[in-house]
C-alpha cells in the first residue's frame, strides 16, 4: 500500500509542478493547491499506513496497549490544511484584483503593465 501511495504522491507533485509552470495565474494557483495536497499525502504516508486505536493509555498502565495511531502526522496535516485554505483565499482575491486591473490572467502580459 505504501508503494502505491509513493507513486500517487509522485504523480501529484509532478502535476503540481507542471501546473505551476504554466503562464496562467489561475493554473499557478491550482498547481499550488495540488502541491499542498501532495505534501499532506506525503506526511500521512511517511507517518505510516498502519491502522490503530487512539493513543490512549489505560488507567494503571505506562504505555498504550496494542497498535496505536500516531497523532503527530494528523496534527501536521490539519495545520497544513488550514494554512493552505488561507493561501487559497488570498490567491483568489489576488487573481480577481489582477484580472480587474490587467484584464487577462497571462503572466507575460502582467509584466508589461509594470512601470
Amino acid at each position: 500500500m505504501e508503494t502505491l501511495m509513493a507513486y500517487v504522491v509522485g504523480v501529484l507533485f509532478a502535476s503540481a509542478i507542471y501546473m505551476m509552470l504554466r503562464r496562467s495565474i489561475v493554473k499557478l494557483v491550482i498547481g499550488l493547491m495540488i502541491l499542498s495536497n501532495a505534501a499532506n499525502l506525503l506526511i500521512f504516508t511517511l507517518g505510516g499506513m498502519t491502522r490503530g486505536s487512539p493513543p490512549l493509555i489505560p488507567e494503571g498502565a505506562k504505555v498504550p496497549e496494542g497498535v496505536v495511531a500516531d497523532p503527530l502526522p494528523q496534527a501536521l496535516v490539519l495545520t497544513a490544511i488550514v494554512i493552505a485554505f488561507g493561501v487559497l483565499a488570498f490567491a483568489v482575491v489576488l487573481i480577481h484584483r489582477a484580472h480587474e486591473v490587467v484584464g487577462n490572467d497571462d503572466l507575460d502580459q502582467m509584466k508589461d503593465t509594470d512601470t
